[in-house]
């Protein structure tokens, strides 16, 4: 199957759907060689190697090996589809790669994905999605620089999953990959 991109990156915050697409991208794609990794496979992966607890604080360096591995795996291979929030910034150099950023511009449905999926309060979901991402963007910026990660010129798809369902996005997606057979 002839598809524009040899790889994909999705990219996003906390409830914006990143695992969602992921799942469903999965049908289509596998039985066409692709395979993929999330960043909490990644992170299980390289923890196992260096036998470190999953629970382990996550050091700079251990931020620099998870984006070398990424970059190898975008530049030396094909096929991959790599959800991470970082991925797609990663990626920015492979004109190759399908850089997907999903966003959700309401606050509030973020807020219900979280609660619905981690079965957490309300409040207690705002607190996470609050300290994850600034916790994130701080320590990311001090490794790689004062950067906006989630901006728009670093990705070639950019989807508001708050007007978006689940299946439309990835009919979105397929489209831009040009993948043109509609059922897995």
């Amino acid at each position: 199957m002839g598809l524009k991109f040899q790889n994909i990156t999705i990219s996003g915050g906390v409830g914006v759907g990143t695992t969602t697409l992921l799942n469903h991208l999965k049908p289509y794609l596998k039985p066409e060689g692709w395979k993929f990794k999330s960043a909490g496979q990644i992170i299980r992966e390289y923890m196992r190697e260096k036998i470190m607890p999953v629970a382990t604080l996550v050091t700079d360096e251990y931020d620099r090996q998870i984006e070398a591995e990424t970059k190898k795996l975008l530049q030396d291979d094909k096929h991959w589809i790599i959800e991470a929030w970082l991925a797609g910034f990663v990626a920015r150099e492979f004109k190759d790669t399908l850089r997907i950023l999903l966003i959700c511009s309401s606050e509030a449905i973020r807020i219900d994905r979280v609660v619905n999926r981690d079965g957490v309060s309300v409040e207690d979901a705002k607190k996470n999605i609050k300290m994850r991402e600034e916790e994130n963007f701080k320590k990311w910026k001090k490794i790689y620089g004062d950067y906006d990660f989630f901006d728009l010129k670093y990705y070639n798809l950019v989807i508001d999953t708050y007007s978006r369902g689940p299946m439309e996005t990835l009919g979105i997606v397929l489209d831009k990959l040009g993948y043109k057979t509609s059922t897995p």
